[in-house]
């Protein structure tokens, strides 16, 4: 059995190369006669292995000292409770809904306090981003939180909000290292590592020191507070060790592909192709306003629901799979992350050419 091109929205496509060295460490890691899933997390060989995913990390995105980099499960739906926990100290703070996770994000943090509602786009089903360049910012706030790509609906925040002084928070669960990123502009950026980077399992946390403190919402679980985890190196508890283990390896591949600007450029190009020819098809169209369109995430409908389920029948007979639509909205959605090649790219739109000629 070949390897199929995988759209999925994550889990997601993982670098081959990645997945073969796995493949041959797994019954004996570097010599130790064992398996990183068999290894305790206390040993040489994984504090080695969870120190250098951080620094490869820190690395590549140029994180700044006063950050910490926390490895965490409970993946970013766990984010939504344990922010509000860790920071809403005036019990307030603003929220733009660009989408069904900072839509989840908003009404979990309002069972801590009273979370405003700044700004949406649910008026056209979440198919743009809403002006952000002057919001009324509450003044009580402790920090505004965003969802910076949304994975279902295929838009990406192209400027950050203006906060007005106030800490930004950011999931960035599926544009995570796909471009270059200034960390010092955000007081928490965080993401499920399951679309770009890694199993799922694993939640990474960047988290500016000052904002982890003893001081949390009283009934905060030990292990839903940051300084827990920050004090202990991500080591509290047992880790999800072979999660981190792949992510240090998918850390590895994108430093030898040449960084983050290297991954931006290429994640262009790749997005360019598939909506290039959407912009032109006389089948299929695009669902997103094009100054907002990701370049991770690309939905598209036919405008027939009889059709869009055939495209995804066929296409995955093709070797194209995981392309129908999220549940919520329907049509059809190709994650394209930083693992799927060019080449799928260029596939999936030599079938949408064909379809199109067969059914219009």
């Amino acid at each position: 059995m070949s390897r199929v091109y995988n759209f999925s929205a994550g889990p997601a496509v993982l670098p081959e190369s990645v997945l073969k060295e796995a493949a041959e460490e797994m019954l004996d890691y570097k010599g130790t006669g064992m398996s990183v899933m068999e290894m305790s997390h206390r040993s040489k060989a994984f504090e080695e292995i969870i120190q250098t995913a951080e620094a490869d990390l820190r690395e590549l995105m140029q994180i700044p000292d006063n950050y910490k980099v926390l490895f965490l499960q409970g993946g970013a739906s766990q984010q939504f409770a344990m922010i509000p926990m860790n920071l809403m100290k005036n019990r307030v703070a603003d929220y733009i809904v660009t989408g069904q996770w900072a839509k989840k994000a908003y009404q979990e943090a309002s069972k801590y306090g009273k979370a405003n509602k700044i700004a949406s786009s649910e008026d056209k089903t979440f198919s743009y981003i809403p002006d952000c360049s002057d919001l009324p910012i509450s003044e009580e706030a402790d920090y505004v939180y965003i969802c910076e790509n949304n994975t279902i609906y295929g838009t990406k925040f192209k400027n950050l909000p203006n906060t007005k002084g106030k800490t930004l928070v950011a999931d960035v669960s599926s544009c995570f290292l796909s471009e270059p990123v200034d960390v010092s502009k955000y007081g928490i950026i965080y993401g499920g590592v399951q679309k770009n980077i890694g199993p799922a399992g694993v939640v990474i946390v960047i988290i500016r020191e000052d904002l982890i403190t003893e001081d949390v919402l009283e009934g905060t679980p030990t292990m839903l507070k940051y300084k827990t985890h920050a004090d202990a190196n991500s080591l509290y508890n047992t880790p999800p060790a072979y999660g981190i283990y792949i992510c240090g390896k998918v850390f590895k591949w994108l430093k030898s592909m040449g960084g983050l600007e290297v991954m931006k450029a290429r994640n262009e190009e790749k997005a360019k192709i598939l909506y290039d020819f959407l912009d032109q098809s006389k089948l299929f169209q695009g669902t997103v306003e094009k100054k907002d369109r990701s370049l991770m995430n690309v939905p598209f409908v036919t405008g027939s629901a009889e059709l869009d389920a055939k495209f995804v029948k066929e296409a995955k007979e093709a070797g194209l799979e995981n392309l129908k639509g999220h549940r919520s909205v329907g049509g059809m959605r190709a994650s394209i992350y930083n693992a799927m090649p060019k080449e799928g790219v260029e596939a999936l739109v030599a079938f949408m050419k064909k379809f199109e000629e067969e059914n219009l």
